[in-house]
């Protein structure tokens, strides 16, 4: 696993970072010694999300880290360039970019609605694409550039291409443009590769479903996707590019011997588009 210091004095920015896994890459990013930009839309709290990105900055600060909060939409263009632009502004560049904002609605097709539809690509992969695209003059001024996005591998087997059509297409929309990046940029020494989680995540969004709490109980907590990713990006960026990674495999692979640690249950539950 990585030391204690594996990222210090490196700037990392990461979209949907008020709570869940957003959250955790960032505060143990902070641990592990970066500076830590959180962009997102929530700054009231919310009936149904406990935080704010205003509680997650505070966080972070409160166990000696460096943050800095930023309201905005990751779908706004102007929001994603203000973001970037306070990020330099404070700590000077971007060296890591975490791709985390997500929209889910997995109603069948004749009952989703055009409107949640939009949503879903609009922060899925807009959000996405803006996020990266605004951080990559940056990105190619670090001497050791990544780009992480919280995404699944590509998997097209007819179980998950008929489950929810539209929240899969919004999905592997994120990991082909990460994909497709990792080779754009390979001459740049700029590091694209997505990271999702082998189980079910303990997350407000998990805890909204509608078995919610029976899913919580056979759930991982976010530290699981926070380790693998400090795992991740402490790698050489010319090494490690153009991978869809599975948090497990990362820790596994790194020396971790026990998960149980996260949480989950002896059965905890399989996640989307794992078979």
């Amino acid at each position: 696993m990585p030391s204690q210091h594996a990222l210090t004095g490196r700037t990392l920015i990461v979209s949907g970072a008020s709570r869940g896994i957003g959250l955790a890459i960032a505060r143990a990013a902070a641990t592990h010694g970066a500076n830590v930009v959180l962009l997102a839309k929530t700054s009231q709290p919310h009936p149904r999300l406990p935080g704010t990105v205003h509680t997650a900055a505070a966080e972070i600060e409160a166990e000696g880290g460096a943050a800095l909060a930023i309201v905005g939409d990751v779908r706004a263009e102007a929001d994603v360039q203000r973001a970037v632009d306070a990020a330099v502004d404070r700590f000077g560049g971007i060296d890591i970019c975490v791709n985390n904002a997500s929209a889910i609605a997995v109603e069948p097709t004749e009952s989703l609605s055009a409107k949640k539809f939009d949503l879903m690509h609009q922060v899925n992969a807009r959000g996405t694409f803006l996020l990266t695209k605004a951080c990559l003059p940056h990105l190619r001024a670090a001497s050791d550039a990544h780009v992480l996005t919280v995404s699944p591998p590509v998997n097209l087997d007819p179980r998950w291409l008929g489950a929810h059509p539209a929240y899969t297409l919004s999905k592997y929309a994120m990991t082909l443009l990460s994909l497709g990046w990792a080779a754009e940029f390979a001459d740049a020494d700029i590091a694209v590769n997505c990271l999702w989680p082998q189980t079910y995540i303990a997350t407000s969004a998990v805890a909204n479903m509608a078995e919610g709490t029976s899913l919580l109980e056979t759930a991982r907590s976010p530290a699981i996707m926070a380790d693998a990713a400090i795992e991740i990006l402490s790698r050489p960026a010319k090494y490690a590019t153009g991978q869809t990674y599975i948090d497990a495999a990362v820790l596994t692979e790194a020396g971790v011997d026990d998960l149980a640690r996260y949480g989950g249950g002896p059965h905890p539950t399989p996640d989307l588009f794992l078979d």
